[in-house]
């Protein structure tokens, strides 16, 4: 028994860290405040607004607010946001310091061994970013409307694409992907590299590159918070596709279910839409599918 007591000892302790994250309701019950996370510079998902913020990832928090009052204890339940930046965040919410993080991020493998996610609530992916006043003809070959239709086609677009050029990060996995489109395309383009997302959308916006390719939440939230993008525009296209939630400490499957239950009544009541074009316009025949496919029953 002697033996066996230190043991025991060392699985309670290592249990702990499991096991803190499912009192999440019981927390908020006792404190009656719901502790909301948020990153105060990334628009139009989440910015600070005075004392408190603003933001699709905020509206859609406030949502699981009002599920959350309907639970036993919690009618007079407060919500609290709490600033966070971005390199702290992750530990911030893994140790429980805030119940949910409003900013969504991309769910990946490697997350969930520290997070949960909630149901996907906006989908990201590679876009791209061009000025309002590009030609017509870029736009329609950005957005997948010239005629594919073998060697005329390449021929077509490689005349027509030959007068621009576009931009990824270098070093990143978009300047691979481009690479590799254009050589599976036989497209030949002006390809140009930036040190960062914000380099290449200032280019677009300088005139110096007429597309910046990047992640489209990021492009998006570029291009919102700086008044000298306003010539700006991100494509509605995704070139592929990656999409994000909202985070919370992991094992919490009851705290969990009240999250997912309030994203899938704004999914099925249509309440999205409304929500969604607030932000970032009417939404597309893909986006209403996705709406469908991300809710639950």
């Amino acid at each position: 028994m002697k033996h066996m007591l230190p043991r025991v000892a060392v699985l309670m302790a290592a249990m702990l860290p499991l096991l803190a994250p499912a009192q999440t309701l019981e927390r908020i019950r006792g404190s009656g405040t719901l502790t909301l996370g948020y990153l105060p510079d990334l628009p139009p998902f989440t910015i600070s607004e005075g004392e408190g913020a603003a933001g699709y990832g905020i509206d859609l928090c406030q949502k699981v607010a009002d599920q959350l009052r309907t639970q036993p204890g919690l009618a007079q339940m407060k919500v609290h946001f709490v600033p966070l930046t971005s390199d702290k965040a992750q530990d911030v919410v893994h140790d429980g310091g805030v119940d949910l993080l409003c900013s969504p991020m991309v769910e990946t493998l490697q997350l969930r061994q520290r997070l949960d996610f909630s149901l996907p609530v906006y989908t990201a992916g590679l876009g791209v970013v061009v000025r309002k006043d590009a030609p017509p003809f870029l736009l329609k070959a950005l957005n997948g409307e010239v005629e594919q239709s073998g060697p005329t086609w390449r021929a077509t677009l490689n005349r027509g694409l030959a007068a621009y050029s576009f931009a990824v990060q270098g070093g990143s996995a978009v300047e691979t992907w481009a690479h590799e489109r254009m050589r599976l395309l036989k497209v030949l383009v002006t390809l140009r590299t930036v040190a960062s997302p914000a380099e290449g959308v200032g280019q677009v916006a300088g005139g110096k590159v007429d597309a910046f390719f990047a992640d489209q939440m990021t492009l998006r939230s570029l291009v919102a918070r700086d008044s000298a993008n306003a010539n700006l525009m991100v494509l509605d296209r995704r070139f592929e596709f990656a999409p994000v939630a909202l985070a919370m400490a992991r094992g919490d499957e009851d705290f969990r279910l009240q999250v997912d239950t309030a994203l899938s009544q704004v999914y099925r009541s249509g309440a999205i839409e409304t929500l969604y074009g607030k932000y970032f316009g009417p939404p597309g025949e893909l986006d209403r599918t996705l709406f469908k496919v991300y809710s639950r029953p």
